[in-house]
């Protein structure tokens, strides 16, 4: 019997220390090693070119009273700003914004179709300034048309765990800050091996990367951009897990407990079926004795 309680033991140990989620599994920023990679300085970070299907929401800042009437119907540029930073979907500010067509093209009033994909907010802001300064500038008492051109509902998207839709809303947002803005990874979802799936010029990516290293903050992987598919899997075979020693413990003990009781109730059931057969085979031979 005490073999096989030490034969039970040890496989529920190591059953259970398996099934241990540890620090190195969830930490971040750890430095690599063999195990967690380490990512050449490849950081870099481009402004979005705007795309077929983005909507622009533009607002034209004149001393010009009319002026301002004329272009600016959707409300206030700061209202814009305070729901972006809110994360909204900009709710009536839908109606004023400047949806790319299929062409790539804006219309704008007054000026009509402007060519824009491929372009920066940038870049988009300068050519409006540009033509607005020509159409506008024989208005009597004209001044300088300043621009302010945003991308409205910019997002990202999780798959596999707090799987959702989220806003980006922040010029530059990174890795940490979009798992953060859905609620981090929770104890059982791998960190090890994340995916990012990224739609450029045309071409659609997926890339590999282990969220714990702290190279990452170096690496290509660190900010995400608009339209971003970022894939989390649970770690294999982490349908349960425990995450602290003395959880273990208290497992492993009442595991034990409870398979030696059942074993003494099997072997005292199989003492009794012994007892009674050998008695019932001596009876038997006694009988054929005599």
């Amino acid at each position: 019997m005490r073999k096989i309680q030490n034969i039970l033991f040890l496989a529920l140990v190591g059953f259970l220390l398996s099934s241990c989620v540890t620090a190195r599994k969830v930490n971040y920023m750890q430095e690599p090693d063999r195990y967690i990679p380490s990512y050449a300085d490849t950081l870099s970070f481009e402004d979005y070119v705007l795309r077929i299907g983005d909507r622009l929401y533009v607002y034209v800042y004149s001393t010009d009273e009319n002026v301002q009437k004329m272009y600016n119907a959707g409300g206030n540029s700061s209202q814009m700003r305070q729901q972006m930073s809110n994360g909204s979907h900009y709710g009536s500010y839908d109606l004023y914004t400047y949806l790319i067509d299929e062409e790539g093209n804006i219309d704008f009033p007054t000026i009509g179709k402007i060519y824009v994909q491929g372009m920066t907010t940038r870049d988009v802001k300068h050519k409006l300034e540009e033509e607005l300064g020509t159409l506008l500038k024989e208005i009597p008492g004209y001044s300088t048309i300043s621009v302010e051109v945003n991308i409205v509902n910019r997002s990202f998207s999780i798959i596999g765990a707090q799987s959702g839709r989220y806003m980006i809303n922040k010029e530059k947002m990174t890795i940490f800050e979009a798992l953060a803005l859905a609620g981090d990874l929770g104890e059982f979802n791998s960190r090890k091996e994340i995916k990012l799936v990224r739609e450029k010029n045309g071409v659609t990516t997926i890339k590999t990367f282990d969220a714990r290293s702290k190279d990452l903050v170096n690496s290509e992987y660190y900010y995400i951009e608009p339209n971003d598919i970022i894939y989390i899997r649970q770690i294999p075979g982490y349908s349960f897990g425990i995450n602290h020693v003395t959880t273990v413990i208290g497992v492993t003990a009442a595991t034990i407990s409870f398979g030696v009781f059942i074993y003494s109730i099997v072997q005292t059931g199989i003492n009794h079926v012994n007892k009674y057969y050998g008695k019932k085979s001596s009876s038997s031979t006694e009988g054929g004795t005599k």
